[in-house]
């Protein structure tokens, strides 16, 4: 596992619709890696090998992250902002944050006040970021509307090979595809194997709509993560029995296709890997949905990362699930053929 380059995804903002630095890194990363590198307008960097092949597998981790957008300037120079994505608005108020502007980072501190912490009921529009300004026009020679905003936190390691940090939704998706694909590239894939770090996927899903409608897949994986239910305050019955280091989890969903499942557990045994599985009912909130609908259907699987405190500047995951689940996606990869039949009957 490569965890340099892991930690420097982690690093990088790319609140959803500014992706380009980090679509950059992973576009760059893989040169050498794949017999294809592309990146599309959007900015959607696929990875592929054996390309002449008729029997494409894509599987996808989204390269974006939740946060807030600059939309307004107080005549005192604060920053007012929206939301970007699915954000939990009481986690922001006394954190530090990063701006992202045309002329590079600078900081600021979300305001944090008795009436704000007290408000149960706090929305974007109540957030204001200090960012030091005095006046209006102070902060916007600094600053732009539409500027993203992210915590202003890093990647930690814990102990027992867990680490902590903002945006492991979905940054570790985008770094096991790309590092599954080079592995089925390396070990010889008979198949048509693609890998794309996607844009969009926490407000729009446009990127899997990009990428899918261009690869035209005859089957699609999701990797993204899952709520665990290994902590306090969290009810089995809607996470399911989810635990960190206990291995990937593959989802049972009325719209995931049954024969990928049965393939991916079977090269799960062949690997000698734990899986774990999750429930759901109704659409997957991932990449999935969209790639599943694209062209004349595509049968889609979801592959996922157990993680602690989902969208909160401290998201916890395990890198020996990191680690298998790249793996999974390698094997299951090189087990299959181009005569795979998907048909239930």
């Amino acid at each position: 596992m490569n965890k340099e380059f892991l930690y420097e995804l982690l690093r990088t903002g790319s609140v959803s619709g500014n992706e380009a630095e980090i679509e950059k890194k992973i576009y760059d990363y893989m040169q050498g890696k794949a017999d294809e590198v592309s990146v599309d307008e959007l900015g959607n960097v696929t990875a592929a090998v054996n390309t002449s092949s008729p029997f494409r597998v894509l599987m996808t981790g989204h390269a974006d992250e939740i946060g807030l957008m600059v939309d307004a300037v107080t005549e005192s120079g604060m920053l007012k902002v929206t939301g970007i994505g699915g954000i939990h608005v009481s986690e922001y108020p006394g954190h530090k944050v990063r701006i992202y502007t045309e002329r590079g980072v600078i900081y600021g501190a979300v305001v944090s006040t008795k009436g704000i912490r007290d408000n149960k009921d706090l929305s974007p529009s109540d957030l204001e970021i200090d960012i030091g300004a005095s006046t209006k026009d102070e902060a916007l020679a600094a600053v732009s509307l539409g500027d993203p905003v992210t915590f202003d936190t890093d990647v930690r390691e814990l102990l027992g090979g867990r680490i902590c940090g903002r945006a492991l939704d979905d940054r570790l998706g985008a770094y096991i595809v790309m590092e599954a694909l080079a592995a089925a590239g390396a070990r010889g894939v008979s198949v048509g194997a693609y890998a794309a770090a996607t844009t969009g996927e926490e407000t729009t899903m446009n990127g899997a709509y990009f990428t899918a409608s261009r690869v035209k897949p005859t089957l699609a994986v999701a990797v993204d993560v899952t709520y665990t239910s290994d902590y306090a305050g969290i009810d089995i019955g809607e996470t399911g029995d989810v635990r960190l280091g206990a291995g990937p989890v593959v989802c049972n969903n009325p719209s995931i296709h049954k024969k990928i499942n049965k393939m991916l557990r079977a090269a799960a045994e062949s690997a000698g890997i734990a899986v774990q599985t999750e429930a759901a009912s109704g659409r997957t909130g991932t990449d999935g949905d969209v790639m599943h609908r694209t062209g004349i259907g595509v049968p889609f699987a979801l592959v996922s990362i157990p993680l602690r405190y989902m969208h909160s500047p401290a998201e916890c995951a395990d890198l020996s699930d990191v680690e298998n689940c790249i793996k999974l996606l390698t094997e299951f990869l090189c087990s299959l053929t181009p005569d795979v039949d998907l048909k239930p009957f």
